[in-house]
């Protein structure tokens, strides 16, 4: 696991520098952008997503302690709403009021204020970022439905659960690539959760 999350953080690691690039050589297109984003929608997701880093953290410490298997069901069901949670806002608020506002290249770009080819630009960052990691989160949720079911099969116990661990860790980086994306992303030119 730890080798396969070298090549997440590479391959994230690549967006981001990409990312930064361009936002240093357009930086108030990027901005501009930046400021048609909902940053409530942002800041609400990162909740949710610490929340469900939360649940997931208690799911491998009751299997660690011995708890019963219900107990682990419960806090990776609910691991699992969170992600669920996080994937639905994404979707029908966050990218359909985008798509109601025209600020999706190449599906729905009605913008022309100022900066309109940077903040295009941004957009597609905007979108490419966001969609990865939405699709991070997809398959974040198929790895906990089968934890659920190798819970349920009892599977794991005190002196074994590193199914657990291992996928928690995935979960915990996906979790931490999100939050880079919101302070990147939604946080530009001075803006603030409460924006």
């Amino acid at each position: 696991m730890w080798v396969f999350l070298v090549t997440e953080i590479l391959f994230f690691g690549g967006m981001f520098t990409a990312y930064t690039i361009y936002r240093a050589l357009h930086y108030e297109s990027f901005v501009t952008g930046s400021h048609l984003l909902k940053v409530k929608f942002g800041a609400t997701n990162t909740y949710v997503l610490i929340c469900s880093s939360l649940t997931m953290a208690l799911a491998i410490r009751s299997a660690q302690t011995g708890k019963r298997k219900g107990q682990i069901i419960f806090w990776l069901i609910l691991t699992m709403i969170f992600g669920a949670l996080f994937l639905g806002l994404k979707l029908r608020f966050e990218w359909y009021f985008d798509y109601l506002e025209g600020i999706i290249p190449g599906v729905s770009w009605a913008y022309s204020g100022a900066h309109a080819p940077g903040v295009k630009m941004f957009m597609c960052f905007y979108f490419f970022m966001t969609g990865l990691h939405a699709l991070h989160m997809i398959v974040g949720l198929g790895i906990l439905t089968a934890l659920v079911i190798m819970t349920a099969r009892n599977r794991f116990s005190p002196q074994y659960y590193a199914p657990l661990e291992i996928s928690g860790l995935y979960w915990h980086f996906v979790d931490i690539v999100w939050i880079f994306l919101f302070a990147l992303l939604y946080l530009i030119g001075g803006r603030y959760p409460g924006s």
